[in-house]
C-alpha cells in the first residue's frame, strides 16, 4: 500500500481510504470534524465498507486515528473494532464516553456534529 506523504488533517480529502491497524481497507473519509477556530481535530467520519458492500458511516475519534497520509488513514483499531466503531445519527447513543476528555457528552456532541455534516445541515 503506498500512503504517501503524511499530512495535516486539515488537507484531508474525502475518499481518502482508511484502513484498520491489521491493514484492512475499513472505509474511506466522507468528513472530517474539527473545531477550525481552535485548530482542534475531532476525528474522520467514514463510509464503512465490507468488501464490496456498504455498511453506512461510521465515527472515529481523534484518538482513534493513528496517522494522516496523502493517500490513507491508519486508525489505531484493528478491523474487527473498526467496524464496531459508532454510526453517527440524529440522536446518536453514547456507546463509550472517557469523562477524562471533557464534559458529560463529549462524544454524543461529536456523533451530533458528525450527523449534521453527513445529513447535510453544515
Amino acid at each position: 500500500m503506498e500512503t504517501g506523504a503524511p499530512i495535516s488533517y486539515e488537507v484531508l480529502e474525502a475518499g481518502t481510504p482508511v484502513y484498520s491497524s491489521d491493514g484492512q481497507q475499513v472505509g474511506a473519509v466522507t468528513h472530517v470534524l474539527a473545531v477550525e477556530e481552535e485548530d482542534v481535530f475531532d476525528g474522520i467520519v467514514f463510509a464503512d465498507s465490507d468488501g464490496a458492500r456498504h455498511h453506512g458511516h461510521r465515527f472515529a475519534d481523534a484518538d482513534d486515528v493513528d496517522r494522516i497520509y496523502e493517500r490513507a488513514v491508519m486508525l489505531k483499531l484493528d478491523g474487527a473494532a473498526s467496524h464496531q466503531l459508532p454510526r453517527p445519527s440524529a440522536n446518536p447513543a453514547v456507546i463509550r464516553d472517557d469523562p477524562t476528555e471533557g464534559p458529560p457528552g463529549h462524544l454524543h456532541a461529536k456523533l451530533q456534529r458528525a450527523w449534521d455534516l453527513i445529513s447535510g445541515k453544515y
